[in-house]
């Protein structure tokens, strides 16, 4: 009666480990990250960032973005007052995903900037404009940065 009972809890024991197993291997293949370079901006040159992507549970995608040495937009020729974040979607469509503030909070000594959002949408790249108002519903000419296609 021990004896199986001590066999009993030892398969039982299998089970949960290796359910933990398939769940661990579940996640890691949903949250792989894709990490994407900026290319070399021809308005900035000193400009260097990064962009992540990883799809969550909900399938939305999270959006990092990390800069430095991107000049304050008030340095541009023509000055602007702010930079945004803009992404194409897997359907061709350009979507306005946020501003990178600017302010003294914001951007340190060495021009260092971060953005982080979360959109349903499937981006395929990334970029960045300088532009004067936030609430503009598509890119002005001045690409600042952009990423190629992923």
């Amino acid at each position: 009666m021990i004896q199986s009972n001590t066999n009993f809890r030892v398969q039982n024991l299998r089970f949960p480990r290796i359910f933990s197993m398939a769940i661990f291997s579940l996640i890691l293949i949903s949250s792989c990250t894709q990490k994407i370079s900026f290319l070399t901006s021809s308005i900035v040159p000193a400009a260097r960032g990064t962009v992540k992507v990883k799809m969550d549970e909900n399938k939305n995608h999270t959006i990092q973005i990390a800069l430095v040495n991107l000049a304050e937009p008030e340095r541009l020729s023509p000055p602007k007052k702010m930079y945004m974040v803009w992404m194409e979607t897997d359907q061709g469509e350009i979507k306005n995903i946020g501003r990178i503030m600017t302010d003294s909070g914001t951007f340190s000594k060495t021009l260092k900037a971060d953005f982080k959002t979360v959109t349903s949408f499937t981006p395929v790249k990334i970029f960045i404009t300088a532009e004067e108002d936030a609430n503009i519903q598509s890119p002005g000419w001045e690409v600042i940065l952009t990423t190629a296609k992923f």
